[in-house]
């Protein structure tokens, strides 16, 4: 696959990824996770299955009232890997984070999220 066409696959995947949380369907959103995935912050690390991610996420997007603005700059492990960093705002607030993606078959997966200062 030509890069730029993986580069528009992942910005694809994550206007998807951001419309779902936005509109709050945390369990649409959990389709689109490769389970369990890894929650990683400062000297912590912990594996979530489907409910956890349910729980965590519903609690952060499930009222559907996010304001999301991102920028995102993928970077390519291999075909099939890319970690992506992520510079935005959320609800006003400043973040930046990383999420590894997998591709399965030919879907890509969230697999694991990077960001600190959580608690």
């Amino acid at each position: 696959m030509a890069h730029e066409e993986a580069q528009a696959q992942v910005q694809d995947w994550f206007t998807r990824w951001d419309a779902l949380a936005v509109a709050g369907e945390v369990e649409k959103m959990a389709d689109m996770a490769l389970f369990p995935i890894n929650a990683v912050t400062d000297g912590s690390a912990t594996s979530w299955d489907r409910e956890r991610f349910l729980q965590e996420m519903g609690a952060q997007v499930g009222g559907g009232e996010v304001q999301m603005e991102s920028t995102r700059t993928p970077h390519f492990v291999n075909d099939n890997l890319v970690f992506v960093i992520t510079d935005g705002t959320i609800n006003g607030v400043t973040v930046r984070y990383g999420d590894l993606l997998v591709k399965v078959g030919e879907q890509w997966k969230f697999q694991t999220m990077v960001q600190g200062g959580w608690s």
